[in-house]
């Protein structure tokens, strides 16, 4: 992959690390099925009406609206509104790297290396880990959602693989438009008309900022460019510069909400990241072995 399609990989997981402090601080004052739906509602408008449809099936449009949108972030909003970490989940979100390649493997033929292989084993041990003193408490259902918005995650890029050479910023703004009523409707049912109404009614500049940030940079821009690079390099080649997701968003928790691991989840997720770096450095490493 080209130095600059690798640097723009790199500034886009910086934005999504990020993206998960800002999700938190969004549901603290907005129910999230709610606040996802304004960013996938702001991410689509107005520009839809500026860009035009993506020359690819409709059904692939659709499906890629459903499994980010609806999913994905429908899943990982809510299990940060039940108290995931935004640390914690920033790391647990970068299984879909592992995700990805099974779903590429399974449905498009691409084989997994060695390397991807046993960065796969040694990424799910960690997440046995974080996972083990979760299992008996409360914090299960969060943990449990947030590993399923991974799997989603990973099912989307295959989709967005399926896309091929598409325009990628007309193929993310139309796909945006699937998320919102659904995610609205799923909102006013499980946190009630009165909540609902009551939220947008009392917004406030944090909230617009929030919905401003995860629209924009995060979803038009970040998911844009992710994109691209999956519909011109292979999944695996790609998907390992998530690696860099849970650095920014573990500092950024830090610094700003004034998160902490526990030990156990801080020796997961490095078992996690040290999977991933297996990933993209495990090929090297096998080879000078040999």
């Amino acid at each position: 992959m080209p130095l600059s399609h690798s640097l723009v990989a790199l500034l886009v997981t910086a934005i999504w690390g990020l993206s998960f402090v800002v999700i938190k601080l969004g549901v603290g004052t907005m129910p999230p099925l709610l606040l996802a739906a304004l960013r996938f509602l702001f991410a689509a408008l107005p520009a839809v009406f500026f860009v035009a449809k993506p020359k690819t099936d409709w059904r692939i449009v659709v499906a890629y609206g459903f499994f980010l949108g609806i999913a994905q972030f429908g899943l990982l909003f809510a299990a940060i509104s039940l108290g995931m970490p935004a640390s914690l989940a920033s790391v647990v979100m970068q299984a879909q790297v592992f995700f990805t390649i099974l779903f590429a493997a399974l449905v498009m033929g691409e084989r997994p290396g060695p390397h991807q292989v046993i960065g796969g084993i040694v990424a799910s041990s960690g997440l046995v880990l974080i996972a083990w003193p979760r299992m008996t408490g409360g914090g299960a259902v969060p943990f449990l959602m947030t590993v399923l918005a991974a799997a989603a995650w990973g099912v989307a890029n295959i989709v967005s693989k399926r896309a091929g050479r598409v325009d990628m910023l007309s193929f993310i703004v139309w796909s945006s438009l699937v998320a919102p009523l659904p995610l609205f409707g799923l909102s006013l049912w499980l946190d009630g008309p009165a909540q609902v109404f009551d939220a947008l009614k009392h917004i406030d500049g944090n909230t617009v900022a929030a919905v401003a940030y995860l629209a924009y940079p995060t979803t038009i821009f970040a998911f844009g460019i992710w994109a691209y690079l999956l519909s011109r390099h292979p999944a695996a080649t790609v998907t390992p510069f998530a690696l860099f997701v849970p650095v920014a968003g573990i500092l950024g928790s830090a610094l700003i909400l004034g998160e902490a691991m526990h030990p156990i989840e801080a020796i997961g997720g490095a078992v996690i990241v040290l999977g991933l770096a297996f990933n993209v450095f495990g090929r090297r490493l096998l080879r000078r072995a040999a």
